[in-house]
């Protein structure tokens, strides 16, 4: 009978102590990602299943859920995590919730967590471009994965939950067009990323059907954070003559375009109207209170977590996406241009 690897022997092949190696597996240690990916392919080569996680899954489940988000501080994410975290703890599962940083070794890492036992499926909200190997491991775990929000090229195996991203672009820009606004600018999210692409087709789209043909230098991309965002919009109000509207790709980048316009002594929405995308329920402390496209938030995170559980509970499933409509909310950022304004 071939003997079971141990921890001891992952540890020797990876070169790093056992308890290192616990403690990364159990989301308790951050590593160098060199470190991290020497104990990945241990793992693997050696085929290890922690034996005290076999004695605690005597009846082959976890009972526990992994929740992986790019950033647990973003407001967007934090809901949307603590409404799945609800529906599973409501199911009788723990749930472990990850900050990858959004970067892919960390996502990689919470994989390997749910390939040992730890979790019984993961949830993945990514917010980058895959380069193969997040597709790689969906398809490799059937029944185990749902992804929420982004799309992951390749990972359509695994069932998923996204928005109408492009209606809700398409939406925000018809609003300003129908306060009377014809140079709307777009700050968006990151190229390859599905919302930023779909939400620039609906702006695009709109601005189609009204008859105006969108200079490039209207449409620059940037972070969905507020830091890359303000910097970002810098190439906005550096345009002469300075659009009317922005419709930003979302409420952090609309945060980080009004930070910009403070700076610059633009006034919101006497200057220059903006729409934001995402619906955070802070947007009615924002100076001017923000319209946004309002995503149905704790609904992504409560259907993920429900088909999650559903699928641990033997359900069958298919990777045919859902779409969630969205809701544009009108409030005071959006006002009709100014006439005659040639730069700010």
């Amino acid at each position: 009978m071939t003997r079971k690897a141990t921890i001891g022997d992952v540890a020797k092949r990876a070169k790093v102590s056992p308890t290192a190696v616990s403690r990364w597996l159990n989301g308790g240690l951050e590593l160098p990602e060199t470190t991290g990916e020497r104990i990945r392919t241990a793992v693997r080569e050696l085929d290890y299943q922690p034996h005290a996680q076999a004695r605690r899954l005597s009846k082959g489940k976890a009972e526990a859920i992994g929740i992986v988000v790019p950033d647990i501080s973003n407001a967007f994410f934090a809901l949307l995590a603590g409404e799945a975290e609800r529906v599973a703890v409501a199911s009788g599962h723990d749930v472990m919730i990850w900050s990858s940083r959004n970067r892919i070794e960390r996502e990689l890492a919470c994989f390997d967590r749910l390939r040992a036992g730890y979790i019984d499926g993961l949830l993945l909200i990514t917010n980058h471009e895959d380069d193969g190997r997040l597709a790689e491991r969906i398809r490799s775990m059937p029944g185990r994965v749902v992804i929420i929000d982004e799309d992951v090229v390749g990972g359509d195996s695994a069932p998923r939950f996204f928005v109408e991203n492009e209606t809700g672009g398409y939406e925000a820009t018809k609003h300003l067009l129908a306060h009377g606004h014809r140079r709307i600018a777009h700050i968006g999210g990151p190229k390859g990323v599905m919302s930023a692409i779909e939400r620039a087709q609906g702006w695009r789209r709109a601005m189609t059907e009204a008859g105006i043909t969108p200079d490039p230098a209207w449409h620059i991309r940037t972070e969905y954070e507020v830091e890359p965002a303000t910097r970002d919009a810098e190439q906005l109000f550096a345009l002469d003559p300075l659009p009317t509207a922005i419709f930003a790709g979302s409420d952090a980048v609309a945060l980080g375009v009004m930070t910009t316009a403070r700076r610059k002594g633009v006034s919101i929405p006497h200057d220059i109207s903006l729409v934001g995308f995402d619906g955070m329920p802070i947007n009615d402390l924002f100076g001017p209170p923000l319209t946004s496209i309002a995503q149905p938030i704790d609904d992504l995170g409560r259907l993920g977590a429900l088909r999650l559980i559903a699928m641990i509970n033997g359900e069958k499933f298919d990777g045919t996406p859902t779409r969630l409509p969205v809701q544009l909310v009108a409030r005071g950022s959006v006002a009709a241009p100014l006439k005659n304004k040639v730069s700010g």
